[in-house]
């Protein structure tokens, strides 16, 4: 499974090929499925391109890409302007109001080492959005997910892992695989970042795991030329050895 993540906290003074309004969200979004991408990750942008979880803004991304691609559709659930647990459940529940059924994304990444993580889950699983349970190298995401009662309820766990340092970062992902204990059927998709995004991929595909790519992991193709889309890495990535 490879999983394109178009923006992240990225914008176009890091590539012009970072998509910000709903419609170039959902133009990269079809490229990058076309391209052999299986699910798109999202992180909706207001006119100003600020990160949101304001249904306002969700709801006209999640509309454009829809119409746009036919694969599961993914969002986050941590942003900075929005850090408090209390904000993030508040804003969740609050997609009912404007968001419901189809309109709603398929899953939403929580982040097990960021305070108030079950109850965010909760919230989502309330609406019936998947989890993806976000365990992050050098935090106690895995042992917090390990305690969770809502572990078996989750959708998969996304291993991210932050070595930025392509010499280190596959010796740091077997680490942190190596800390998880996922319940039987809970698939894990192994990502990494930066420096560490191609390496780690690579170690993902030899292990048989579900994987990630796309401008909000790096900026750069295996060879080290500037990608022009999240579409080219995902090309990239599926010629990978």
């Amino acid at each position: 499974m490879l999983q394109v993540c178009l923006n992240g906290s990225r914008g176009p003074g890091d590539s012009a090929g970072v998509p910000m309004s709903p419609e170039s969200i959902a133009e990269a979004a079809a490229l990058a499925v076309a391209a052999g991408a299986w699910e798109v990750r999202v992180h909706p942008r207001t006119p100003c391109g600020a990160e949101s979880l304001s249904p306002r803004v969700l709801a006209p991304v999640l509309t454009a890409v829809r119409a746009a691609v036919t694969v599961p559709v993914g969002v986050p659930t941590w942003v900075p302007a929005e850090t408090g647990p209390g904000r993030r459940v508040q804003r969740v529940r609050s997609w009912a109001g404007l968001l419901g059924g189809p309109d709603l994304p398929d899953h939403a990444s929580v982040d097990w080492h960021v305070p108030g993580a079950e109850e965010v889950a909760a919230a989502l699983l309330e609406l019936g959005v998947g989890v993806e349970a976000g365990v992050r190298s050098g935090t106690d995401g895995p042992a917090r997910l390990a305690r969770s009662p809502l572990a078996s309820r989750v959708v998969r766990v996304r291993a991210e892992v932050t070595d930025p340092d392509p010499a280190t970062a596959g010796a740091s992902a077997r680490a942190l695989l190596g800390g998880l204990d996922v319940p039987s059927g809970v698939p894990v998709l192994l990502h990494g970042v930066d420096g560490g995004a191609w390496p780690v991929l690579r170690l993902a595909r030899r292990l048989g795991l579900g994987t990630r790519i796309g401008l909000a992991d790096t900026l750069l193709l295996p060879d080290g030329t500037r990608a022009r889309s999240s579409a080219e890495l995902v090309a990239a990535a599926l010629a990978c050895p």
